[in-house]
């Protein structure tokens, strides 16, 4: 067998046979691989992705101004100019609900949500007329103010859009109890206008005196927050000038367009308020004739009337009938004794006439029993079945459906 049982082990095992060739052909196809792979790469590189970026269409790129300016490129409701993509536009209540948010970056968000409407087919709707952006809720809509010597002055866009709704505080639309509670008074005591704004829940309509101080800031800051607002007019009370509203009140005595004049007056204090809520006036609100021509200008300017309820002699709403003023009266005066706990059954009194009528309006003033026992009672509110709404949802409205 020519063994040698002294070498080491393994040495005297025969070769295995190799493959040459069939080695070097492998070696190859891998090379040639590997080049292919390579010159794909620098290829694509070069040539871009394949994928086509489409740029937006114009009515897209136009669609987002700048954040400040969102509300005023609005098309006329009225207008029979038909969009770019042949659709014409429509009345915001219609067809869908649109929304359209400006993001920190300059991108533009849009929500869509449906809604109940007449007629059949597609239709173009501009949702930025109801409403505001949360993070523009300070700023006014130029389009409903002009320019007067007395100030900025709401009045209706050229689309028809009211300040009423623009400013309003959204809410659910459900057919629920609905409460509304306003809190007045704001702006003559700056303490208690900053623990209002702090401690008070956003569904809190504030009222801000005419009368009082640094009201632009203290609105925006309210708006900030989430609150509607209006703004509070001195009117004559009955034991006038004994019991002084203030200055510039609307008088009986007076001619019609002083009393006009301070009404603007007024008015061009601040901006973004949904409506005008009387301060004091008992004298006032029960005199047709001085009445008639303020209410009447309150809402050709688009505004809601809040009557306190404090006068059993009103004509408000005789008035606003006649003059298709959005009006609506307070339910119950919360804190005509400051105690927390004696506003806190105020409070309940309210949410009884809610339960009975479907929705009522409770008013207080900023003080700070009044703003603990709201701050407290409208924690629970929610757990009752109670939504608090703004005040602007519950008005009598004409050009309501």
């Amino acid at each position: 067998m020519n063994t040698d049982l002294h070498a080491p082990l393994g040495q005297n095992r025969k070769a295995k046979r190799q493959r040459p060739g069939i080695l070097r052909t492998g070696r190859v196809v891998a090379g040639i691989c590997l080049v292919l792979i390579g010159a794909s790469s620098l290829y694509t590189a070069f040539r871009g992705d394949g994928l086509k970026r489409e740029t937006p269409p114009a009515q897209d790129q136009t669609a987002a101004p700048p954040s400040d300016t969102v509300q005023n490129q609005v098309p006329s409701q009225t207008s029979s100019a038909a969009a770019p993509n042949g659709m014409v536009p429509s009345d915001p209540r219609s067809g869908a609900n649109v929304e359209r948010m400006v993001t920190g970056d300059g991108s533009v968000v849009t929500k869509y949500s449906p809604r109940q409407r007449d007629g059949n087919g597609p239709v173009l709707v501009d949702a930025s007329q109801v409403g505001q952006d949360p993070r523009m809720a300070a700023l006014p809509n130029d389009a409903l103010l002009e320019d007067t010597p007395l100030g900025r002055l709401p009045v209706v866009g050229p689309d028809g859009r009211r300040p009423m709704d623009q400013y309003a505080r959204p809410w659910s639309g459900a057919h629920g109890t609905r409460i509304a509670i306003v809190v007045s008074g704001l702006g003559l005591s700056q303490t208690g206008t900053q623990r209002a704004i702090q401690q008070l829940p956003e569904e809190v309509t504030f009222a801000f005196a005419a009368s009082g101080n640094s009201l632009q800031r203290w609105m925006q800051e309210a708006r900030r927050n989430g609150h509607e607002i209006l703004l509070q007019v001195p009117f004559e009370p009955f034991d006038y000038p004994a019991n002084d509203p203030g200055p510039d009140t609307l008088l009986t005595s007076t001619s019609l367009a002083k009393n006009i004049e301070n009404l603007h007056r007024a008015m061009g204090e601040i901006t973004n308020y949904t409506g005008i809520m009387n301060y004091q006036g008992g004298r006032f609100l029960s005199d047709p004739n001085a009445m008639e021509p303020v209410m009447r200008d309150i809402g050709k300017r688009g505004l809601l009337f809040l009557d306190d309820g404090t006068s059993a002699q009103s004509k408000t709403a005789v008035i606003a009938k006649g003059t298709e003023l959005p009006y609506a009266f307070a339910d119950v005066q919360l804190d005509k004794q400051l105690d927390v706990n004696t506003i806190i059954q105020k409070l309940d009194e309210l949410e009884r006439v809610a339960k009975r009528n479907g929705q009522a309006i409770g008013v207080a003033a900023a003080f700070d029993e009044s703003i603990d026992a709201i701050a407290q009672w409208t924690q629970e509110a929610a757990m009752r079945g109670i939504e608090i709404v703004g005040v602007a949802a519950l008005a009598n409205d004409p050009k309501r459906p």
